[in-house]
Formats: structure tokens, C-alpha cells, sequence
């Protein structure tokens, strides 16, 4: 039954403003279309609590990634390894997210500089700006007062001492050592480390106890004297080129004193020495045991490990397995292991395919930047690389980024304060200023916002680990 008054108050509304209901003939369409009657959704963040990274593309939200903070809930593992071809953005995105790593005072980053700029390291900039003189080694000041890093050094373990020899050595000679020269080495520097007791052992004293073994180190292995100096022969020439050769003055000799292991940022400056010489992988297997061994303490800091030009590292057997064991120590030293590369064929086709592909297993982050169609294809199946993120790989423009945070994949644009710009590029010979300042620019507000949040975050940090010092301390008290 028609309402007689709804019909009367339709009719003169109709009369007012015209018909407020129009009919609309069907449209026939199909699933394909209809997709866009959806509003348009964006993958889930990695959270709140972080490094803020900068903006994920497609959704406009904030990216904010931190290994520590993502380890054990989204993270099996806290390394990542970063890729792409130069001129991307790379630098300026390790640059930027130590600087901002930094702002925690639970944090310590150690970075080993393998290139440079204007006669010293790309990272020299930003140790300026922290107060922090970089450890820079340079195989023709060693001589005249420069840096030494001493393989037998105190603060290493005897066993540690030992593995980093066979390393070197191994590393020089391009081969693994046998068992006789294994042993002719195991016995001169068991036999070093026993009777020099009042200075460092150094290198010299290996090689000259090479040449001379002592009777007593033949007569325990009821071995002739003259077959332990035959076997130690080789040892003593590849050690002592460490000593008088071409590489003497960075590893012969006591550490240098007042290496500060201690300090929040800490650049080992490798720029000096020529990349495709065997002193780089040597220098890096060095570099990498005396820090594992320095390391090992309570201290609980969280650790950040970045190597530039990584590939010298996972490209040599002997220098792999060595970081591959350090990786693994990752959660009981707090470490993240950032390894930079330009390209993944640098590391899966080399002679080390074996050992990358396990220390690429580890790491759970993986960013890269723009790459060549095939390159990203190749990419794409070592990684596992989901399809879409693939096909775009090559028409990212420099400052964005894929990242796959453990199956989280998104596409992310990296962005840079004003305060950061100057101590981030490390192009300015071939880049205009007016080029830079338009390079991945942040807006001075949202700069200004990230900078107060970091800030107001650390000060809750510092304000908690305040706290829980203070509980420990009154629940020992209490104990007592």
C-alpha cells in the first residue's frame, strides 16, 4: 500500500530540486576492470622502532629498518648485503644510516674504506665530523711512522693468532697449505709464543724461527730437524715478503698505539692500497680476526661490520671462511655485517662460489639499487626475487631502492637531510653543486621531524637502559 504523505513529500521534493534518484542502465565488465573499485593497499612496514631509511614508493609511508631491533621476530639473521651498479646511491645510503645508527649510544660501527677521494678515504668526511682520526694504511707511510696492525698482537688468541697465519699464507700463495707445512708452522710459533714474553711476537720471528726450527720440535714429532725446515720453506717466503718485501711495514711490527677500540665509529682507511693486490684480501682477513677477538667481551654494544668493496673479502676462499665464521658469531658479539658490492657475479662466479653462496645465505636483508636487464635477471634467481620487483630493477633512478627484508619486499626511496647532503657525496669531482642539491633531497620540515624523532627515540633509550641499570644495581644490592 502506497504511503499517501511519502508520495506527496517525494512529489514536491521533486518539484523543488529536481529528481534526487536517476536510473542507471547496467554495465557489463569483468574481474580484470573491476580491480579498480578497490582502494589501493600497500604491503605492512617493518615496524615503528628504528633507523628511519626514508619513503616506501608506492604506499608514501616511512621506511624504517634496523637489524637489532628486527632480529629474532622479522630477521633470522641481522646482515645485509647491498647491491647495484655506481652512481646509485649506494654510498650515501651506508653513510647516512650510520650516522643515524650513531645517534644510540649503544651502537659502534667499524668500516673498512676501500675507496677514496682527494688522496684519503670517501669516509674521511664523516670521521671529521665525529672527531675520529681514521686508521689509515698505507704500505709506503708504514715505514715512516704509519699504522701497523700486528697478526700476532696479544689481544688475539693463540689459536686465532694461528688461524690468521695459515690465512695469509694461504691467501699469498693461492692455495690451502698441506699438512707438512701446517705443522712446520704450528711448531715455530707455538715455539714464539712460548719463549717471547717480554714484547709482541712479531712476523720476523716466525720466519726466522721457520729457518731454524728448534731440535726439541723435531725430536716430539720424531721427525728429522732438516725435513721441519723443508717443510716450513715456502711459509718463510710467503711471510717474508710481509717482512721485506712489498707489503713490509703494515703487519711487521707491534700495533700501533693509541687505536682506539673503543670509539662509536672506528675507519680503517684502505685507500692507498691498490685493490687487485693480494695486500687487500690479506688486510681485510687481519683487519676482521683482530676485531672477532677484541670484540669478545660483555659490553653489550651492538655492532655494525661495513665493508666497502666486499667482494675482495668473499671472493678468496681462505678470507671467506673466515668471515663466514665471524657472521656466525654474529648474535654472540652483537654484530650486523654489512657487505657492499657492485655486482652479484662479482662473488657466485668466483673461486669462492661455495663459501659466498653461505655467507649470501646469511644475510637476511638485501637492498638493490638499478641494474643491467640481466644482471637483475641473475639477481633475481640467486636471491629469489619475487617477479615484479625484477622486471623494475632496471628503471630505478638513483636514490631508490629494492628491499627484501626477509620475504618483505618493497620498493624504497632513500632520502637525505640537509645536514647529511655534504658528508655523503662522494662524486663532487664529477658532479655540479647544482646537481647534488637536487639528488634525493629531503624537505627541510620532514628533515626537521625525522631529526626530533631520532632524537626524542635515543633520549627514551638512554632514559630505559638508565633505569635498568639502576634496577640491577638495587636488586644486587638487595642480594647482599
Amino acid at each position: 500500500m502506497i504511503d499517501p504523505l511519502g508520495a506527496l513529500t517525494e512529489a514536491f521534493t521533486s518539484f523543488l530540486f529536481g529528481k534526487v534518484e536517476t536510473t542507471r542502465l547496467p554495465v557489463r565488465t569483468s574481474t580484470g576492470q573491476a580491480q579498480a573499485v578497490y582502494l589501493p593497499t600497500a604491503a605492512p612496514g617493518l615496524g615503528d622502532s628504528g633507523v628511519i631509511i626514508g619513503r616506501e614508493v608506492y604506499s608514501g609511508k616511512g621506511y624504517i629498518y634496523d637489524p637489532f631491533q628486527l632480529y629474532g621476530q622479522q630477521l633470522p639473521a641481522p646482515h645485509w648485503l647491498v647491491l647495484g651498479e655506481s652512481g646509485n646511491g649506494k654510498s650515501a645510503l651506508e653513510k647516512t644510516y650510520v650516522l643515524r645508527q650513531l645517534r644510540f649510544r649503544d651502537r659502534q660501527v667499524v668500516v673498512l674504506d676501500a675507496q677514496g677521494e682527494d688522496g684519503v678515504g670517501e669516509w674521511n668526511l664523516i670521521a671529521q665530523e665525529l672527531g675520529i682520526t681514521p686508521i689509515r694504511l698505507d704500505p709506503t707511510a708504514a715505514l715512516n711512522g704509519g699504522i701497523r696492525l700486528n697478526p700476532l698482537d696479544p689481544s688475539i688468541t693463540a689459536t686465532g693468532q694461528l688461524a690468521l697465519l695459515r690465512t695469509i699464507i694461504e691467501v699469498a700463495m693461492g692455495r690451502g697449505l698441506d699438512e707438512r707445512s701446517g705443522f712446520a708452522l704450528k711448531v715455530a710459533h707455538a715455539y714464539v709464543t712460548d719463549t717471547i714474553t717480554h714484547r709482541q711476537p712479531v712476523l720476523t720471528d716466525i720466519v726466522e724461527q721457520l729457518r731454524y726450527p728448534e731440535a726439541e720440535s723435531a725430536e716430539a714429532m720424531n721427525v728429522d730437524i732438516d725435513d721441519v725446515r723443508a717443510w716450513g720453506l715456502d711459509v718463510a717466503l710467503v711471510l717474508d715478503r710481509l717482512v721485506d718485501g712489498d707489503l713490509r711495514g703494515m703487519f711487521d711490527g707491534p700495533t700501533t698505539a693509541g687505536i682506539d677500540l673503543d670509539a662509536p665509529l672506528i675507519v680503517f682507511d684502505l685507500s692507498h692500497i691498490d685493490r687487485n693486490s693480494i695486500a687487500m684480501p690479506i688486510l681485510m682477513a687481519i683487519v676482521g680476526v683482530w676485531l672477532e677477538h677484541t670484540w669478545i667481551r660483555p659490553d653489550r654494544k651492538k655492532r655494525i661490520f661495513l665493508v666497502e668493496e666486499a667482494w675482495h673479502i668473499i671472493n678468496s676462499p681462505f678470507v671467506a671462511q673466515l668471515f663466514q665464521r665471524l657472521l656466525k658469531f654474529g648474535r654472540r658479539l652483537g654484530l650486523s655485517f654489512v657487505a657492499v658490492v657492485h655486482h652479484l657475479s662479482d662473488v657466485v662466479d668466483g673461486a669462492a662460489a661455495r663459501e659466498a653462496a653461505a655467507i649470501l645465505k646469511m644475510a637476511s636483508t638485501r637492498t638493490i639499487y638499478a641494474q643491467k636487464a640481466d644482471e637483475a635477471r641473475a639477481t633475481g634467481r640467486v636471491l629469489g626475487l619475487p617477479r615484479w620487483a625484477v622486471e623494475i630493477i632496471p628503471t630505478l633512478t638513483p636514490g631508490i631502492a629494492v628491499w627484501d627484508v626477509n620475504g618483505n619486499v618493497q620498493v624504497v626511496k632513500h632520502l637525505i637531510t640537509e645536514a647529511e647532503r655534504p658528508l655523503v657525496f662522494t662524486d663532487r669531482a664529477m658532479t655540479e653543486a647544482s646537481a647534488m642539491s637536487e639528488a634525493s633531497a629531503m624537505p627541510t620540515d620532514e628533515a626537521r621531524a625525522i631529526q626530533e624523532a631520532a632524537d626524542a627515540e635515543a633520549e627514551a633509550r638512554a632514559e630505559a637502559m638508565a633505569m635498568e641499570r639502576q634496577w640491577r644495581d638495587e636488586s644486587s644490592e638487595t642480594v647482599a
